[in-house]
C-alpha cells in the first residue's frame, strides 16, 4: 500500500529538474573507426524526451529528462553477447571452484552459482570487456569442460580476476542477507532463509577463501593488494551502514563513501587489476579504476531508486527493504533537503509501520527520486568519458568493446531491475 501511494505521487507530480540536464555522452568522432555493421548518425544524438529514448532503447526512463547518447544501427550493441562464450567458461570454472568436501557446505557455496541462479553476471562482463578494451585479444576458447587446462596466459589471468570478483560479490551478498534478515535473493529464497544464518555466513567465508587461493595463483603483489583492499572496504562499508549517529546517517558525503566501499570498490579495483595484469601504465590503470568506480556508484544509486519504485518480482528481492531496515539512501537524503521535518520521522525509526508511510509521503512530494537519477547519470557520464580517454586503437575488437563499456553506462541508469 505504501509503495503504491508513492508511485501514484511520483506519476502525478511535475517537477522541474533541480539541475541543468547533464551533457550527453561524448561519442565516437566522425573520423573514428566503428565496428562493422554499426552505423552512427552524427556520431550520437542527445534526447531530452524520455519517450524518444524509450522508442530507441525500449527501456522506461520514467521521470528522467537528462540527455543520453543513443546508438543507432541495424541492432543495438549487446555487451553481454560479446563475451557470452567466456561468461559460460567462467561459470563452469566457478562451479568447479566452489566444490567442498562437506556436503552441506558444498550445497551452500554453490547456491548462487547453479545454472539459473547466477544472476546478471554484470561484473564479469565489465571486466572481460575492459580486458579487450585495453588491447588484449580473446584467444580461441578451448572445448567445453577443459577450462582449467588453459595455459597461464594473460587472458586467462584476467578471466581469473572476473572469477575472483564474482566470488567476492556473492560472498558479500550472503553476508548482507544475514545482516538484513533477507528472505529472497535473485528471485529465489535467500541462502540464510533456506539453510540458516550460520551456514550462510560460513558459505560466504568459504567463497572468500577460494577467491584468495585463486588470487594468490596470479603471483602479482599489486593485484593482491588491490583485491585485499576490496574486502577491507566491504567490511568498512557494511559497518558504516550500521551506524546510528544522525550526523553520519543524514550526510550525503557519508552515504557516498559507504556506497563506494560496499559497491564501487570491487568494480574499480578489479578494473584496475585488469589493466595492471596487461602491463599498462599507472595512468591507464587509473582510468580503468575511475571507470569501475563511477559505473559502480551509478549502479548503486539506481538500485536505491529501484528499492522504492521497483517490485519484488522485478528486483528478485523485497522492495522497500532499505527503509524498512532504517537504511537511509540518496532519495531520502535529497527529500530531507526539501522537507527538513523528515529528520524527526527518521530519528524515530521504522518499527512503527506508519513512519514508513509518512517517509514515503515526503519522498513522493519531493524531487528525491529525480535527483538521485540525475546523480547516477552524472557518474555514468563520467564513466563513459573515461573510456574515450583510453589510448587510441584502430582494432575493431577494441573499439567494439569500448563502445560496449559506454553502452553499459547507459544500461545501468535505464534498467528497471
Amino acid at each position: 500500500m505504501a509503495r503504491a501511494a508513492l508511485l501514484h505521487l511520483l506519476r502525478h507530480r511535475s517537477v522541474a529538474p533541480t539541475t541543468a540536464p547533464l551533457s550527453a555522452y561524448k561519442c565516437l568522432s566522425r573520423n573514428s573507426k566503428t565496428p562493422s555493421g554499426i552505423k552512427w548518425t552524427s556520431f550520437c544524438r542527445a534526447f531530452s524526451s524520455k519517450a524518444a529514448v524509450n522508442d530507441i532503447i525500449g527501456i522506461d526512463m520514467a521521470n528522467t529528462d537528462s540527455g543520453v547518447a543513443v546508438m543507432e544501427g541495424k541492432e543495438r550493441l549487446d555487451p553481454f553477447s560479446l563475451v557470452a562464450d567466456e561468461l559460460s567458461l567462467i561459470a563452469n570454472r566457478l562451479r568447479s571452484m566452489v566444490v567442498a568436501d562437506v556436503s552441506n557446505l558444498a550445497s551452500a557455496a554453490e547456491y548462487f552459482f547453479k545454472i539459473g541462479a547466477e544472476g546478471k553476471r554484470f561484473r564479469p562482463t565489465v571486466l572481460l570487456l575492459m580486458a579487450t578494451a585495453l588491447n588484449v585479444h580473446i584467444p580461441e576458447l578451448p572445448p567445453a569442460g577443459v577450462g582449467d587446462t588453459l595455459p597461464t596466459d594473460l587472458r586467462t589471468s584476467q578471466q581469473r580476476i572476473a572469477e575472483i570478483t564474482e566470488m567476492i560479490h556473492v560472498a558479500s551478498l550472503l553476508h548482507d542477507d544475514v545482516l538484513d534478515d533477507a528472505d529472497k535473493r535473485r528471485g529465489i529464497g535467500s541462502l540464510n532463509a533456506v539453510m540458516g544464518n550460520k551456514l550462510a555466513v560460513l558459505a560466504g567465508d568459504f567463497l572468500l577463501s577460494r577467491a584468495c587461493v585463486s588470487l594468490a595463483s596470479l603471483k602479482n603483489t599489486e593485484v593482491v593488494t588491490l583485491i585485499a583492499t576490496v574486502v577491507e572496504n566491504l567490511v568498512t562499508g557494511e559497518t558504516m551502514q550500521l551506524t546510528t549517529a544522525s550526523k553520519q546517517r543524514f550526510s550525503m558525503d557519508y552515504y557516498m563513501q559507504k556506497t563506494y566501499n560496499k559497491t564501487a570498490s570491487l568494480l574499480s579495483n578489479s578494473c584496475k587489476s585488469i589493466a595492471i595484469l596487461a602491463g599498462h601504465t599507472a595512468e591507464v590503470a587509473m582510468l580503468a579504476f575511475e571507470y569501475g568506480k563511477n559505473l559502480g556508484l551509478a549502479f548503486q544509486l539506481i538500485d536505491d531508486v529501484l528499492d522504492f519504485t521497483g517490485t519484488s518480482a522485478s528486483l528478485g528481492k523485497g522492495s522497500l527493504s532499505d527503509i524498512r531496515h532504517g537504511i537511509i539512501t540518496a532519495p531520502i537524503l535529497f527529500a530531507m533537503e526539501e522537507f527538513p521535518e523528515l529528520h524527526a520521522v527518521l530519528d524515530q525509526g521504522f518499527k512503527n509501520p506508519a513512519n514508513v508511510d509518512i517517509a514515503l509521503g515526503f519522498l513522493g512530494k519531493s524531487s528525491g527520486i529525480q535527483r538521485t537519477k540525475e546523480l547516477a547519470m552524472k557518474h555514468a557520464n563520467l564513466a563513459a568519458q573515461v573510456i574515450e580517454s583510453l589510448p587510441e586503437s584502430d582494432d575493431a575488437d577494441v573499439i567494439r568493446s569500448r563502445q560496449a563499456l559506454i553502452d553499459l553506462t547507459q544500461r545501468v541508469i535505464t534498467r528497471n531491475k
